[in-house]
């Protein structure tokens, strides 16, 4: 009898064992706040746009290139009556002391078309093989490229460089190359390496950092900014022969979940977080649909829109469109553009601007865009981008002249939005 009760104990340990969880291994939630970049000049409406155009490849309108760099003087000009002095320009150009061979002679290495620098408002802090630098993240691309000391002296005045023989984890890719260019005509080229990445957290051992020999000059001069981080889908990285995984296709298997938000609010740093949602950035429920990534970008159907909660209409069937957080404005079809700023009054379509420009004292209805077959509103305060004079602002949404349209911080003022790498979706929801 005493045998048959203890098996019958043996038994229930044993049952009892079973019913217990297994060990899960914790998984990382990463946050990393964004920083405003003091070398930050203004807002150019014109400048903003061309950027966007020149990005994407998209046909660059008469007046376009002309208006940004008027701009950019009067935005010059009331910066020096601030300061009471004249602008100091650091020159130099992005000449290579590295390895690798700059792709053009002039030694700014790929600038055709240098736009003023220091129009990115806000950066994100990487750390690199121990070394922290100021980076602008970009879902619109897929190369993480730094600053660094195969640059020129002239190149790096003022910047925070990535040194690779300071970092215990650095290695070269012998043989491998990368050269991007960027939506203002800028870009950078140089030598691959891999080293130890970690971004509020989240680590990457062996991750892939393209290291520029050779930058444009527009980089060069914004000192704040020391390189890019691209957040698109791996397959639009440059990196020959052998294009390398993105930082966070790299991370999501290590990740709580394979996603990560961008809260980029108006007048705010906002931030990032790698592998959770922060519902107390939102209000409601989050939107969620699917993205075809066949050209490599966070891309959606969007053939839709509604003006201040009005009936909706359509722009063009099957239009498509991406969510970039690289790019500033809101481009969208022609027919969304046209019938949005009929209903602000003032608002014309100034080619000597290079847009839709309007009264700054006018009231901006808000506007409602399909994102995958579900509508999102962007505020109207958020669609004043910049000042053009005293009386005259330039519109944060502009016709794109292409099929594209594309989705930047305009969208992102008025909307959290979460890109999950798991099951290829985009999640949105308003800010609280």
């Amino acid at each position: 009898m005493q045998s048959f009760a203890k098996l019958l104990f043996i038994f229930g340990l044993l049952a009892l064992a079973s019913a217990s969880p297994t060990k899960i291994q914790k998984r990382g939630v990463y946050k990393v706040e964004r920083v405003r970049n003091p070398n930050f000049t203004g807002r150019n409406g014109p400048r903003a746009l061309l950027k966007t155009l020149r990005k994407y490849r998209m046909p660059i309108p008469a007046g376009v290139a002309n208006a940004a760099q008027q701009q950019n003087e009067m935005i010059t000009k009331r910066q020096n009556r601030r300061k009471g002095k004249g602008h100091k320009n650091q020159g130099g150009a992005a000449a290579s002391n590295g390895q690798a061979t700059a792709s053009a002679a002039n030694g700014t290495g790929l600038v055709t078309n240098t736009p003023e620098a220091n129009d990115v408002e806000y950066l994100s802090p990487v750390n690199i093989g121990g070394q922290t630098l100021n980076l602008d993240f970009d879902s619109g691309s897929s190369d993480l490229w730094v600053f660094n000391t195969q640059l020129s002296n002239a190149a790096t005045q003022g910047h925070t460089v990535f040194d690779p023989t300071q970092s215990k984890t650095f290695q070269l890719m012998q043989g491998a190359s990368f050269q991007i260019s960027y939506g203002d005509g800028s870009g950078a080229a140089g030598n691959v390496g891999t080293d130890t990445v970690d971004i509020g957290g989240a680590t990457v051992t062996g991750q892939a950092v393209e290291l520029a020999t050779a930058v444009s000059r527009s980089f060069v001069e914004d000192t704040n900014n020391n390189g890019l981080l691209g957040l698109a889908f791996s397959q639009l990285n440059t990196v020959q022969p052998a294009p390398q995984k993105t930082f966070f296709d790299n991370v999501k298997s290590s990740l709580a979940e394979p996603l990560f938000t961008a809260d980029l609010r108006a007048q705010a740093a906002g931030a990032y977080e790698f592998g959770a949602i922060d519902t107390s950035k939102f209000t409601g429920a989050m939107t969620w649909v699917p993205v075809n990534t066949t050209d490599g970008f966070w891309q959606f159907t969007s053939e839709q829109f509604a003006i201040d909660g009005g009936q909706p209409q359509t722009s063009t069937a099957g239009a498509q469109a991406i969510a970039d957080t690289g790019t500033t404005l809101l481009l969208a079809d022609p027919a969304v553009a046209q019938a949005y700023y009929a209903q602000v009054d003032g608002a014309v379509d100034d080619q000597q601007q290079g847009g839709f420009t309007f009264p700054c004292n006018a009231q901006l209805p808000d506007l409602q865009l399909d994102v995958g077959g579900n509508m999102a509103t962007v505020k109207g305060t958020d669609i004043n981008f910049a000042q053009v004079d005293d009386q005259t602002c330039f519109g944060g949404l502009q016709a794109t002249p292409a099929g594209l349209q594309v989705y930047g911080d305009i969208f992102f003022k008025s909307n959290f939005v979460a890109f999950n790498g798991g099951n290829n979706s985009l999640g949105f929801a308003q800010h609280v």
